[in-house]
């Protein structure tokens, strides 16, 4: 643990069945008068939750505007246009009701209000967010965690490039979570919002850690309950217990809460974004758990101690020494992700090995930069033995 840091977590959880139905007493509490109300698909409306929202907002005299649309792996294109839109009509507060497209869309559009040059030019780091318009959310699936956290991941397709920055200023105000929401999402998204939580705290466990570290076992704590969720849901996809652990584990993977105390960066995540950047339609959850036993075959033996530890907490296995346990916990990691519908190689989600040059190109920068930093950066030649293992399903 680092002898000196900040934990900051300012947004407000209003969790519980039928809390959207609150939306214009929370919104009307804060002083807002005002909300642009921003969505994904047609869900939202064909559920009746969108009507819902339009009645607690009228109900309390909050005047509203909508813009729907935003689709899975949000693009920069959208968020310029919704921009035009509020600074010729202004509003008080932006309201996200979605997953993470939606949020970070409204995160994006939130610093972009303040900001005379390009919205993009945050997720490039040209660029720091140093104010914004507050955003709100009712959150619909269980997955990113961009609910509660200081992250935003826009991207933008003509440049191929699928990027985050991180500033407190972009946590929303809050959050209103009822799992009930969950119930409509196509089961391949929800078990890929299983697998993006997971992400968020196992890279956050793979960073340098003290003996005993406390976030280590908050994050492996948090993953545990998020696996042992999922698989009630492939039992019961009805069951409301399942989708409300999901919904909190999603939240507090990603605001910090489990890398407290520590240095945090990704390296599953990138490699993932390089993928959704250069074929948009690879959900993102999905991404990751494609990802993640290519980079734990490749890296493992640089922390031979970590990876065991992590296969005796999450599945009780124990082998005959630190490498064979650890052997053990990536083959049961990838047959979790592959027990809940997720895919095991690039020919599934439709790459192939035309692919890898372009691919390795874009996680690179053409060779110029390395991804990740823990257990070991990767090289260019790191990232092609990664994505290789991917065109056909190599075992260790």
């Amino acid at each position: 643990m680092e002898d000196r840091f900040d934990f900051y977590n300012p947004t407000r959880l209003l969790f519980g069945e039928g809390r959207e139905n609150e939306v214009g007493d929370i919104v009307k509490g804060y002083g807002f008068s005002s909300v642009f109300v921003l969505y994904g698909g047609g869900s939202a409306e064909r559920s009746g939750l969108l009507n819902r929202i339009r009645e607690s907002l009228k109900g309390v005299g909050i005047s509203y505007r909508e813009m729907g649309g935003i689709r899975p792996n949000p693009e920069i294109g959208f968020v310029r246009k919704a921009l035009a839109e509020i600074k010729e009509r202004p509003v008080d507060l932006l309201l996200a009701v979605g997953g993470g497209s939606v949020i970070d869309t409204a995160k994006s559009l939130g610093v972009a209000y303040y900001y005379e040059g390009d919205p993009f030019d945050f997720n490039l780091h040209l660029a720091t967010p140093k104010k914004t318009l507050p955003v709100g959310v009712i959150l619909t699936i269980a997955s990113a965690g961009s609910e509660s956290s200081n992250s935003c991941v826009i991207q933008d397709d003509e440049r191929q490039i699928k990027q985050g920055f991180n500033s407190d200023v972009v946590r929303p105000l809050f959050a209103i979570e009822n799992p009930a929401l969950t119930l409509g999402v196509p089961a391949l998204h929800v078990f890929a919002g299983v697998s993006d939580t997971m992400m968020h705290s196992l890279e956050r466990y793979f960073c340098a850690s003290d003996e005993n570290e406390l976030a280590d076992n908050l994050a492996l704590d948090v993953v545990k309950t998020t696996m042992e969720a999922g698989k009630a849901l492939l039992k019961d996809p009805n069951d409301k217990k399942a989708r409300a652990s999901l919904m909190l584990c999603s939240s507090l993977s990603h605001d910090g809460f489990t890398s407290i105390g520590k240095k945090f960066s990704t390296v599953v995540h990138p490699l993932e974004h390089t993928l959704s950047a250069y074929c948009p339609s690879i959900i993102h959850g999905a991404g990751v758990a494609l990802i993640y036993p290519a980079w734990a075959k490749h890296v493992f033996k640089k922390d031979l101690k970590k990876f065991a530890n992590l296969t005796r907490k999450l599945f009780s296995l124990e082998g005959a020494n630190e490498e064979e346990t650890a052997i053990m916990g990536i083959r049961a990691m990838e047959a979790f992700f592959q027990s809940i519908g997720m895919p095991s190689s690039f020919g599934e989600v439709g790459l192939t090995s035309l692919d890898l040059a372009p691919l390795v190109d874009l996680a690179t920068g053409n060779g110029t930069r390395l991804v990740g930093r823990y257990p070991q950066p990767l090289d260019r030649e790191d990232v092609e033995a990664i994505y290789s293992r991917l065109l056909a399903k190599e075992e260790l």
